[in-house]
């Protein structure tokens, strides 16, 4: 069995964002070689997520709705963890969205269903983050 291992480095201009990553990934796996397996992709920030969907503009923007009524950035004396950091609504927000995806791996191919692609989520971005792909198979 071998095993593959690419880091990202994602710096967004935006605090949220969600950028679709799967030409990225699909890059590692072509570099890999691995034709049969397991991709892991996860965001290696508690404040970012790595999730899949469809890309479709109007889900994004109904999924940032979404969050900010669960999370909401403002105020940031709501949250205990606020202090030095303003980022708890950021830290929620990666937990409901989910901290890494895992793809099979078909002929050397991402062995998705219609429609599926992978996301990264920034919610408190403007500085550097990384993000790991992680293959095994044969």
């Amino acid at each position: 069995m071998k095993s593959y291992r690419r880091e990202l480095t994602l710096t967004l201009p935006q605090r949220r964002q969600f950028v679709n990553i799967t030409p990225q990934v699909e890059a590692a796996l072509e570099e890999s070689g691995i034709r049969e397996g397991l991709l892991l992709c996860n965001a290696m920030h508690i404040t970012a997520s790595v999730f899949i969907n469809d890309d479709e503009p109007g889900l994004h923007a109904d999924f940032e709705t979404w969050l900010e009524k669960l999370a909401p950035e403002k105020p940031h004396s709501q949250y205990a963890h606020n202090g030095y950091e303003d980022n708890a609504d950021a830290h929620m927000k990666r937990q409901v969205m989910g901290r890494e995806v895992v793809v099979a791996v078909t002929r050397g191919r991402l062995d998705f269903g219609p429609w599926e692609q992978i996301f990264y989520g920034e919610f408190d971005g403007k500085r550097p983050k990384r993000l790991l792909i992680k293959i095994i198979g044969e």
